[in-house]
C-alpha cells in the first residue's frame, strides 16, 4: 500500500474499547432488566460517539442490541430488534455531532469546571438525551405496530407511559452522568477514531 494512502482502518485499541463498552451495557442491562426503560445502555452509545466517533459508537449501539435483543428473557423478535439496533444508532449520531460543535469538549477536569458552567453543560446534556430518546421511542413504538397491527397513534398512546419512563431516566442519566464519564474515559481513549495508513 502506498504510502500516501488516504485510507483509514479502525485501530485495534479502539476495537477492544468497542468490544469493552459492548460487554459493560450487556452486563448492565441484564443487571437492570427488571426496570423497563430505565438502561444505561443510551448513555454509553451516545459517550461512544462522542468520545470515539460515528463507527465505534454505532458499534457499540448495534452489538449490544444485536446480543441483547437475541438472548432477552422478555422474547425475541426480528421486527422489534431491527428497530431497535438502527434506532439505537440514534445516541451515537448525536454524541458524534455533539464533539463536531464542541459542546462539552472543553471539559477537563470536574475541578477545572465552575459550577454554573458544569450545571449549564450537563443541562446540555440532560436536554439531548431526552431529545434522542425521544426520536428513539417514537421510530419503536410505530414498529410495534408492525406487530401488534395497532395503528400508529395508538402504538403511541399505548407505549406513552414507557416512552415517558426511558425519557426521563435518560434525561438524569446525561444530566448526571456525561460529564464524569467524558471526564474519566478521555483518560483511557484514544484522541482519534482510526489511523491513518
Amino acid at each position: 500500500m502506498a504510502h500516501g494512502s488516504s485510507e483509514k482502518i479502525v485501530s485495534t485499541r479502539v476495537i477492544c474499547l468497542v468490544i469493552m463498552l459492548t460487554s459493560i451495557n450487556l452486563a448492565l442491562n441484564y443487571v437492570m432488566i427488571g426496570i423497563p426503560n430505565v438502561k444505561l445502555m443510551d448513555l454509553i452509545v451516545f459517550l461512544s460517539g462522542y468520545l470515539m466517533g460515528l463507527v465505534p459508537g454505532i458499534l457499540v449501539g448495534v452489538l449490544t442490541w444485536l446480543v441483547y435483543g437475541t438472548l432477552n428473557p422478555f422474547g425475541f423478535n426480528l421486527i422489534i430488534l431491527a428497530a431497535t439496533c438502527s434506532s439505537e444508532t440514534i445516541y451515537a449520531v448525536f454524541g458524534w455531532l455533539l464533539k463536531k460543535l464542541n459542546i462539552g469538549s472543553d471539559i477537563i477536569t470536574l475541578l477545572d469546571i465552575n459550577g454554573r458552567k458544569f450545571w449549564f453543560t450537563s443541562l446540555k446534556f440532560g436536554l439531548i438525551g431526552f431529545l434522542a430518546t425521544s426520536i428513539y421511542d417514537l421510530i419503536t413504538n410505530i414498529a410495534s405496530v408492525v406487530i401488534v397491527g395497532l395503528s400508529p397513534i395508538m402504538a403511541i398512546i399505548s407505549g406513552v407511559w414507557f416512552a415517558l419512563i426511558h425519557e426521563v431516566s435518560n434525561f438524569a442519566f446525561f444530566f448526571f452522568g456525561c460529564i464524569p464519564l467524558i471526564t474519566a474515559l478521555k483518560k483511557v481513549l484514544p484522541e482519534k477514531e482510526v489511523i491513518e495508513l
